[in-house]
């Protein structure tokens, strides 16, 4: 008798075809014990049959719940997230630093074989970062960056400093993951759509056409604009899912800061105000006040080396989650 559940794998898009696969040898298994049944001579080489077929279907069964807990591990820890980086306080200096943030996440995106994809970018007039969002895509993205949200702050003299004073800057990053079911529902009468042609580089198609998005939320106020696809239904496409993943986050938000003593992992509310790190170029000295650790090389740090401090993070909130059971 089969006890094995297919009503869930039959209904997945990823496990239905294993599911007929599945259904076909229970038919085949069934045929065989009703022939063997009728005729002696053939129950030698029906118990061979049913012996394969039960190999088989014990293979299947191992594919699909392989296959549904990669998912449920994905949605959790979504393979697609969008960077955002923000100037802060500090105009120009803020702007720059912003931009060495987007860099180092590009960076660390390289080393790890995952894609990095410019979304939208705002400059400033010596050429940082106003704003810019950014597209990750690979497996574990968001559960190696999802602590990176919040306020950076950079000590340092800056280059266009004449008299060698220190300045503080701070620029603000926002890790929003990219999730396949979205928990939100946005209402079409909520919405207020631009479009307009992108800038820069992406040939000559993209600077004549209409492609780039902005889309508006009005209740919120919160807007995103994508100006990477060739297409205009594509960056509408791609504006919505970034729009969805920020509702999400600014309700998560909300959330934590109810319920902020009974999470499991107090390394920080996930607000992007929160200040998270501070790196301090005279003492080459990058200091994570969550964790209250430090570790020094900046340039490496900066230049994509971000490993080391992902790693600790990780390691805290295991820690932190083992002693709240």
């Amino acid at each position: 008798m089969n006890t094995f559940d297919l009503t869930k794998y039959r209904d997945n898009p990823r496990t239905s075809f294993l599911a007929e696969n599945y259904t076909r040898l229970l038919k085949e298994e069934e045929e065989l014990r009703s022939l063997s049944k009728g005729d002696p001579n053939l129950d030698e080489l029906a118990r061979t049959e049913l012996h394969i077929i039960e190999e088989q279907k014990k293979n299947l069964e191992n594919q699909m719940v392989a296959i549904l807990k990669d998912g449920e591990s994905e949605e959790e820890f979504p393979n697609e997230i969008v960077v955002e980086v923000r100037a802060g306080a500090g105009g120009e200096e803020a702007a720059l630093f912003a931009e060495e943030l987007a860099g180092m996440y590009k960076k660390y995106t390289e080393a790890n074989g995952w894609s990095f994809v410019l979304i939208d970018e705002s400059r400033s007039p010596l050429g940082g970062f106003k704003e810019a969002s950014f597209e990750i895509s690979g497996k574990g993205a968001y559960e190696k960056l999802q602590f990176e949200t919040g306020v950076h702050r950079v000590q340092r003299v800056p280059a266009t400093e004449k008299t060698g004073r220190v300045h503080t800057s701070t620029a603000s990053v926002a890790i929003l993951p990219i999730r396949k079911k979205s928990k939100i529902e946005i209402n079409p009468a909520d919405l207020e759509m631009e479009f307009s042609r992108a800038g820069g580089k992406g040939g000559q198609n993209v600077n004549k056409v209409e492609t780039a998005v902005r889309i508006i939320h009005k209740p919120t106020g919160l807007f995103v604009r994508s100006t990477s696809e060739r297409s205009q239904a594509r960056n509408r496409d791609k504006a919505m899912a970034i729009l969805s993943a920020k509702l999400q986050a600014l309700k998560d938000e909300e959330e934590a800061k109810k319920f902020s003593n009974e999470r499991k992992m107090q390394i920080g509310t996930g607000d992007r105000s929160e200040k998270i790190r501070t790196y301090n170029f005279l003492q080459d000295r990058i200091t994570d006040h969550r964790i209250k650790e430090s570790w020094h090389n900046i340039e490496n740090i900066l230049g994509g080396d971000l490993g080391p401090i992902v790693e600790a993070i990780e390691e805290n909130v295991k820690i932190k989650n083992q002693s709240a059971k």
